[in-house]
């Protein structure tokens, strides 16, 4: 197969599309390069539907492959494994804005692997995974309504620009990924710093630009290769048999729809249809159990949507822009750190905060150049929350999704570590589903942390809009009528258009995510929604004002402190020691835990005041300098003729001459101290080469003053004497002669001359 390119700018850069190299076995295999990016996405799709599948298996995963940016995986084995949350969060952005473009009912197996063949560190390959994914699809046998294109917006000197890089994203206000078509949005992902709303719609339209230049490259490969699309034909009952199960269900499926109650709605509508089964699919009948699933389902539908968009109803009687009853509650936990209950309707969230030293922080092994994470969220949803019996296998892709877009919501108000030097981690379990619960979340999270004691910049609330369309999808003027939703529930969830996801303070937008089953929307509906939200969160942040206002004044008893201190960069050797067996003794000593930094900020943290306060003095004292004057606890260490050695601070010693000692008379050293005495001792003198000469005496019965006089005599004697024969000399207190210590050590070599002041 030849190679085939197509190319277009984005942003000034060459945006480059090939096929014909890689995969030719595949369905439809294209790399994309921008920068020195590459990525590649290979699209499968099954000639036949397996047996008993009532449902589209549609498969998007992202293979991170570390040798694209240099890295070798720092797993044991050396070699990818699971895939990253990163990972994860790629292969949902690429598979959200395709699925809706695959015609309803259709039920063939259909696979997208992608890899990031090179990272250069500088554009991100997220955003290439969307584009490979489609241009993959769109090249293939696969019925796919594409292409697509996707584009990032961020801000660079405070202005919107498509796909900036990623240290350029460092300094931007906001990370706004859009993908759709020409003129609609498939699908939105955003972190922003309270960005407001106009300012989010400017960007949304601005990112229409991108998406055309990327969709025209696409169908221009797809002119060039693009193969025939696989002719199926759907799933339907014949007329005759729909015609005489509606009749029988219509009636009482609108009788069951509305009821506040999710549980009791759900029971009453399983009864129509066991009775509807019960009644029409009889064993010599030609109406099966499989025709009247279809009918109702679609009836279903059909009667929540009717009635949402002509009479302005939903299933549990709200309005349009009705918000569900919320119930709060923080403090619930009494050993945990901070914890919150968030309900809303029969939505339940319970979030619990810990925090922790910063050696908790989370280390990712990803393409990414960050390397470590300090706030994280994490999402459970348990089969429980929506009556459900099946197997527990950790978290999923739905789970990790949801975990992440409260974690971005939440990152723009977490302090910064200089200001609260904690790691910190929120779970939000799932008591009880029924819509939104990744919204709900994030209020929970917000409460949580503020009940820790955690001193977020703002409150963070958040709100789904749902949307139910006049024409069915795919017809022509979808979206033109439109109802928008406020606080969808999981029914409205399932058979409306849209869950648009929508979370900020009262300043702004924090995080959005979008997801939608038509095929795009139109600029209205955006507007709509993003103002709509607005308005819900406003009264959901006021409520949760009435409970708590701003974070506690104090952690909790069992939150563990942290203690900062400041040390030079050059004495950070000092406080680790060798093979780290200082640090690891002040640990062991003071029942904490130390870490310290390449700018030499050293954090200590411990459960005990007095262990913090004792590891905190042994490092000043490691690190601090000794001033003339100074008075310390030491402990012998070593005695020789000149005098005894002190460890007046740990890991450093001073000697304390013979005539430092305390007693009039003092013949041998072992007669006033012995190894291992506590003794107090006062620095007497520091020379040129750090080296420290203490007393003893005079921090005893003599007193400092007593002691300073007997230097001045010491020292007037000494200058009476100077102009000598030339013998040698006796130095003035606190000199070094030659002794055991040799040169260099603390019986250094002889000097003469005049004494050092």
């Amino acid at each position: 197969m030849p190679i085939t390119k197509t190319q277009t700018t984005i942003n000034g850069k060459l945006f480059v599309l090939e096929t014909g190299k890689y995969a030719e076995q595949a369905g439809g295999a294209v790399t994309i390069q921008y920068g020195d990016t590459v990525v590649f996405a290979a699209a499968s799709v099954s000639a036949t539907v397996r047996p008993g599948i009532d449902f589209f298996p549609l498969t998007v995963d992202f293979e991170e492959r570390l040798y694209a940016a240099g890295k070798i995986p720092g797993s044991f084995p050396r070699r990818e494994g699971r895939p990253s949350e990163e990972a994860v969060l790629t292969a949902r952005l690429a598979d959200r804005p395709i699925r809706p473009l695959f015609p309803k009912g259709f039920r063939n197996d259909t696979q997208i692997v992608i890899y990031a063949l090179s990272a250069d560190q500088e554009h991100d390959p997220d955003v290439l995974a969307v584009n490979a994914a489609s241009a993959a699809l769109a090249i293939s046998p696969a019925p796919f309504g594409g292409p697509i294109g996707c584009v990032r917006v961020g801000t660079v000197n405070g202005k919107l620009t498509l796909n900036p890089t990623i240290p350029q994203m460092e300094q931007s206000e906001m990370d706004l990924v859009v993908a759709g078509t020409r003129d609609r949005v498939m699908m939105l992902e955003a972190g922003a710093n309270e960005v407001p709303e106009d300012r989010m719609i400017e960007a949304i339209e601005l990112a229409q630009a991108g998406i055309a230049a990327t969709i025209d490259v696409q169908e221009e490969l797809v002119r060039l290769v693009g193969k025939p699309k696989i002719q199926w034909i759907p799933e339907k009952v014949e007329a005759g048999k729909d015609s005489r199960i509606t009749r029988y269900l219509a009636d009482r499926i609108r009788a069951k729809v509305r009821h506040p109650d999710k549980a009791q709605r759900e029971a009453g509508l399983d009864e129509v249809r066991r009775e509807a089964v019960a009644a029409l699919a009889t064993a010599d009948g030609d109406i099966s159990e499989a025709d009247v699933a279809l009918t109702f389902d679609a009836l279903l539908k059909n009667e929540v949507r009717r009635a949402i968009l002509e009479e302005g109803i939903r299933p549990d009687g709200r309005g349009l822009t009705d918000i569900r009853q919320l119930d709060i509650e923080v403090g619930l936990l009494p050993r945990t750190h901070g914890s919150a209950l968030f309900k809303r309707g029969q939505t339940q969230i319970l979030s619990v905060t810990t925090l922790g030293p910063t050696a908790d922080e989370q280390i990712i092994d990803t393409l990414s150049p960050v390397d470590s994470k300090r706030y994280m969220h994490h999402y459970n949803f348990p089969p429980f929350s929506v009556g459900e019996v099946r197997p527990l296998r950790g978290a999923g892709r739905r789970e990790i999704g949801h975990g992440a877009l409260a974690e971005r919501a939440l990152v723009p108000v977490i302090p910064t570590k200089e200001e609260f030097p904690y790691t910190i981690r929120v779970v939000s379990e799932t008591f009880s589903s029924n819509g939104s619960t990744s919204m709900a979340s994030t209020c929970g999270s917000t409460l949580s942390l503020m009940d820790a004691g955690v001193p977020i910049k703002a409150m963070i609330a958040g709100i789904s809009i749902g949307l139910v369309t006049a024409d069915p999808p795919g017809g022509a003027r979808e979206g033109d009528d439109f109802r928008l939703l406020t606080d969808i529930q999981g029914m409205e969830d399932n058979y409306g258009d849209m869950d648009f996801k929508v979370a900020g303070s009262e300043k702004g937008i924090t995080g959005i995510q979008l997801d939608i089953k038509i095929h795009g929307l139109t600029k209205e509906v955006v507007r709509g929604a993003i103002r709509q939200a607005r308005e819900a969160r406003m009264t959901i942040l006021e409520t949760m004002r009435r409970v708590i206002d701003r974070p506690r004044a104090e952690l909790s008893h069992w939150a563990p402190r942290i203690e900062t201190i400041k040390i030079h960069p050059d004495k950070i050797r000092e406080v680790i020691g060798p093979g780290g067996k200082m640090i690891r003794a002040i640990q062991s000593e003071s029942d904490s835990n130390i870490e310290v930094e390449d700018d030499g900020t050293v954090r200590i943290t411990g459960a005990k005041a007095e262990g913090r306060e004792r590891a905190k003095q042994m490092i000043l004292g490691l690190t601090k300098e000794p001033e003339v004057g100074e008075v310390y606890d030491g402990k012998v260490t070593r005695i020789m003729s000149i005098g005894a050695f002190v460890e007046y601070l740990p890991g450093k010693e001073g000697l304390v001459r013979v005539s430092e000692l305390p007693g009039e008379r003092v013949n041998r050293v072992e007669d006033v101290v012995k190894v291992g005495d506590a003794v107090k001792v006062k620095v007497a003198e520091v020379d040129r080469q750090g080296r420290v000469n203490l007393s003893m005496r005079s921090v005893g019965e003599e007193g400092t003053r007593a002691y300073e006089e007997r230097q001045r005599a010491e020292r007037d004697r000494y200058r009476t004497r100077e102009g000598g024969d030339g013998g040698e000399r006796r130095g003035p207190p606190g000199g070094f002669r030659r002794g055991p210590g040799g040169p260099g050590g603390f019986g250094g070599p002889r000097r003469s001359g005049p004494p050092r002041d």
